[in-house]
């Protein structure tokens, strides 16, 4: 657990800087910043749920056990808030947050931060927004995974963690092949047959867990037509 000082925190969200000196106060008092190492847990699904979890630094996959296995939901980049959703739609933890690189997250306590939507109107709306944005994206996801044929999810995973996860298009991959399969509904041989035709094809450089896209406008096509 790590001292923090909210009023001169980089990473504030943009709900955060909605905050009045006197609430950030409020707010540093009944938090705390801790760090994660990667595979560390950060909750628990089905554990019950006292905080909102706002990842400051790191990536961290949300991963929920369904009826025979279990299913990542999503990878995320910080600046976020991970635990909304469970702060005001249940108090029992519907998912699980593990980091797959190392994170730090500030745990705010979820009756303070109702208060704050209560009572300060813009602080409120940018919580809207945010999960506006997300829940849009996920759409978005969603009908490409019902509607894509395994290279263009394979494409459309290099490209997110490309574009919106690592901003380079050499990056080191989080996932193994069996949680790529996972995330994009399909089996580890099927993600691995995909990787080497692409690397074949040299439309990206596969090194370890090193990937360089080399043909970008071609791993778009992929993605685009599925």
């Amino acid at each position: 657990m790590k001292q923090h000082n909210c009023k001169d925190c980089p990473i504030k969200s943009k709900a955060s800087l909605h905050l009045s000196e006197e609430e950030l106060n409020i707010l540093e008092n009944n938090s705390a910043e801790v760090s994660f190492k990667k595979g560390e847990i950060i909750f628990k699904q089905n554990a019950l749920s006292l905080n909102v979890a706002y990842l400051r630094t790191g990536v961290v996959k949300l991963h929920m056990h369904g009826p025979s296995k279990e299913k990542i939901l999503k990878i995320i980049k910080a600046p976020t808030y991970l635990g909304i959703p469970t702060t005001f739609g249940d108090k029992i933890n519907r998912f699980s947050a593990t980091a797959i690189e190392d994170s730090s997250v500030c745990f705010i306590d979820s009756n303070l931060f109702r208060n704050f939507i209560f009572s300060n109107g813009k602080f409120a709306y940018e919580i809207i927004v945010e999960l506006c944005k997300n829940e849009l994206t996920d759409y978005e996801r969603y009908a490409s995974q019902t509607q894509k044929q395994i290279p263009g999810l394979v494409a459309e995973t290099l490209l997110c963690m490309s574009d919106k996860i690592y901003e380079n298009d050499t990056f080191n991959f989080p996932l193994t092949r069996g949680e790529m399969g996972d995330l994009i509904g399909t089996s580890r041989e099927s993600v691995s047959r995909v990787l080497t035709d692409l690397s074949n094809e040299k439309i990206i450089e596969v090194n370890s867990n090193e990937i360089t896209i080399l043909k970008k406008d071609l791993l778009k096509q992929i993605s685009e037509k599925g």
